[in-house]
């Protein structure tokens, strides 16, 4: 039996892309099926096959029984620019901007980072990606610095990846591109945080890289741009990690290339199944990830999936600390709903603030300490927190919490436990 893969259609920062194919049409892996109508990218069939369906959020693709390594090739006219532009790149360690347009900026001599950093716990397919195709990262970076016009590429990755660091320093060639080694804390792989670590700058909130004569750009992302110029290929697949409570083990399990519109329970299955009873999918990693089905196609921006056990049941009443690095007020609702909390009072941490409609840190990853929130929390009636804090306000939080008597959890607990990794409290 044919299977059936839905192609999402907003797979970027912007707005809903506009099919170009129509219901019967056949389509080759790599074939143009929607244009951006404004802010977005190129996307493209992942699949030999025939468009069953076109709505509002997606195009259905029913793929052929055979499917090959081969796709339709770019044109390959116009600028490097211009190629990325063609093949659909976005940010794909997550934030889906459109890599046309984050890297169409004179950096004057400035510097391009690569982000191998991998901020969130568990996920391993950019660090995969390092230690396997150095050189397809290296140059994508090179192309890149070519592009903004920068004098300097660096590598950001933390310091405990060393076969990727060794992996790296071998294809190194250019004396103006370097290593840059980081601590393993959350969230060292945010943008702001990777500059501040690496040219000893630190932005505000409201502020982008290029402030700082700076693009930063994810390693993967890099391989793509690499992929689209040298290759002609377009943005059809994603590299995933699946982890969890999974048959086989709660190990990670990477895989490569996974073609974009594949479905999580396919993925799952692929990893060797659920095991036995579970309490959510995870969509993203353990800090920002959000509860999904088996049912969600994979897109460009996809990068874990855990399968958790069943959530702690505590019904005391709870105080949820909403940080800007992790996740976000409803998730933290839907999480004290399934611990079977009343939520009593709900704060921001202490360097959040708006920006655009969402939380941005005013200095990522360091922590002037929580301890008001937490007497809040107490003299609201609460009798645990839930917190989502990064590494540094998490042991804030515990200075202060247990003198209290407040029972403390982290929103990464539930994937933590499963995988019998430590918890987010006290820093050692």
């Amino acid at each position: 039996m044919k299977k059936l893969y839905p192609i999402l259609l907003k797979q970027h920062v912007g707005a809903v892309n506009e099919p170009i194919v129509s219901v019967g049409d056949k389509v080759e892996k790599g074939s143009l099926i929607a244009k951006p109508t404004g802010l977005g990218a190129n996307i493209y069939s992942s699949f030999n096959g025939v468009v069953k369906e076109v709505n509002e959020k997606s195009i259905i693709i029913e793929a052929d029984e055979e499917q090959n390594d081969t796709y339709k090739p770019l044109s390959g006219k116009g600028s490097l620019l211009d190629i990325i532009q063609e093949a659909g790149i976005v940010g794909m360690g997550g934030a889906g901007f459109p890599t046309h347009i984050k890297l169409n900026v004179d950096l004057k001599g400035g510097v391009v980072i690569a982000n191998g950093v991998e901020c969130e716990p568990l996920l391993g397919h950019n660090i995969k990606e390092l230690t396997e195709t150095p050189e397809i990262v290296y140059q994508g970076l090179k192309y890149a610095m070519e592009i903004t016009n920068a004098s300097r590429g660096i590598l950001a990755v933390k310091s405990k990846n060393t076969e990727a660091i060794r992996a790296f320093s071998k294809v190194i060639k250019d004396e103006n591109i370097s290593i840059f080694e980081l601590p393993d804390m959350y969230p060292m792989g945010e943008e702001r945080a990777i500059i501040r670590e690496v040219l000893g700058k630190l932005l505000e909130p409201t502020q982008l890289p290029s402030a700082a004569d700076a693009v930063v750009i994810n390693v993967e992302t890099l391989t793509r741009v690499t992929e689209a110029i040298d290759l002609k290929k377009p943005v059809i697949s994603k590299d995933i990690t699946v982890v969890g409570k999974l048959n086989g083990g709660v190990h990670s399990r990477i895989f490569k290339d996974v073609p974009i519109g594949t479905t999580v329970g396919e993925l799952i299955e692929r990893a060797g199944g659920i095991d036995g009873e579970y309490g959510e999918i995870v969509l993203g990693g353990p800090f920002t990830g959000s509860s999904t089905t088996v049912d969600t196609p994979i897109t460009k921006t996809t990068g874990g999936i855990i399968v958790t056990m069943p959530f702690t049941e505590d019904k005391r009443k709870i105080g949820l600390l909403v940080c800007a690095c992790s996740a976000n007020e409803n998730r933290m609702r839907e999480m004290a709903d399934k611990m079977g909390s009343d939520v009593v009072l709900v704060q921001k941490c202490k360097q959040a603030v708006e920006v655009k409609g969402s939380l941005k840190c005013e200095n990522p990853g360091n922590c002037p300490g929580q301890a008001e929130k937490v007497l809040n929390f107490k003299k609201a009636g609460a009798e645990i927190i839930l917190m989502g804090n990064c590494s540094d306000c998490s042991n804030t939080v515990m200075c202060s919490a247990p003198k209290l008597k407040l029972g403390v959890y982290h929103v990464t607990d539930n994937v933590m436990r499963t995988v019998g990794h430590p918890l987010v409290r006290k820093l050692k």
